[in-house]
């Protein structure tokens, strides 16, 4: 990569990677130029034009913090597979996606992946719709674990994991919503960490 870039172009993006990585989002025209010592937002944008051509980042002209790595710009192999979306109801799980999301060393290991919640049923647990919920992969749980479980109707849903004698509860976390009781019932994995949405 530092034979593709200048050395400011390099200092830009290693500031861009590293607050995504660390706070989840990128940087701001403004907070760039700032950092460098760049008084013009058009020189802030020199850059960041340069970045985009060469496939390291991408923007969104309609956000104001639209700065996001690219699938080019992993280099690290810190990213999941992007398993598809999660209902905090049921919902049919897509391992074929190829996107992935990079969350760097803070989440990766192996046999990890991400699921994006779908729902309002972990609320209570300060899951909320559109966040990222990293899972373990593993075929068992404790009691009271949270899990992303799977019907035999095929369907997966994020849950409070409680055997119960001939049966499995399936517990929400929202005081408004009754527990989902099934037979049957399949760990896929169990949940490690959470990625709000929107920060």
């Amino acid at each position: 990569m530092s034979m593709q870039l200048t050395d400011r172009q390099q200092n830009v993006y290693d500031m861009i990677r590293g607050l995504i990585v660390n706070r989840g989002y990128g940087p701001t025209v403004r907070e760039i130029g700032e950092h460098f010592g760049i008084k013009s937002p058009n020189g802030v944008m020199c850059h960041l034009r340069a970045l985009e051509r060469k496939g390291l980042i991408s923007r969104s002209p309609n956000k104001s913090r639209a700065i996001e790595l690219t699938h080019a710009a992993d280099r690290s192999g810190h990213s999941l597979p992007m398993a598809g979306m999660v209902a905090a109801g049921p919902t049919t799980l897509a391992f074929e996606q190829n996107d992935r999301v990079d969350f760097s060393e803070m989440l990766f290991k192996e046999d990890r992946f991400i699921l994006q919640v779908s729902g309002d049923s972990m609320i209570d647990a300060h899951i909320t719709d559109g966040d990222f919920v990293v899972v373990q992969k593993q075929e068992t749980a404790m009691p009271g674990q949270m899990v992303v479980a799977q019907t035999d109707e095929g369907e997966a849903t994020l849950k409070y994991w409680f055997p119960e004698g001939d049966r499995i509860r399936l517990q929400p976390a929202n005081e408004s919503m009754d527990p989902i009781y099934v037979r049957n019932a399949t760990v896929i994995g169990v949940a490690v960490g959470v990625v709000r949405a929107g920060l």
